[in-house]
């Protein structure tokens, strides 16, 4: 068994649409959880990233 906890995008847009006073058509509703699906395994991925205590963002950005 995992610890992992599945992300229910419908329960999601179920509990956030309301909270925010959006209706999510049902036309676009798989669209809207197939992207927050998306996000939230573009999010674990950045949460993953082992940062030390003492990093801190760059003050400017050069390429």
């Amino acid at each position: 068994m995992s610890d992992k906890l599945e992300f229910d995008a419908q329960a999601v847009i179920d509990a956030m649409a309301p909270m925010i006073g959006i209706e999510v058509d049902p036309d676009f509703r798989e669209g809207v959880a197939a992207n927050l699906k998306l996000t939230a395994e573009l999010a674990q991925l950045v949460l993953s990233f082992a940062a030390e205590d003492g990093n801190q963002p760059a003050a400017v950005f050069e390429a």
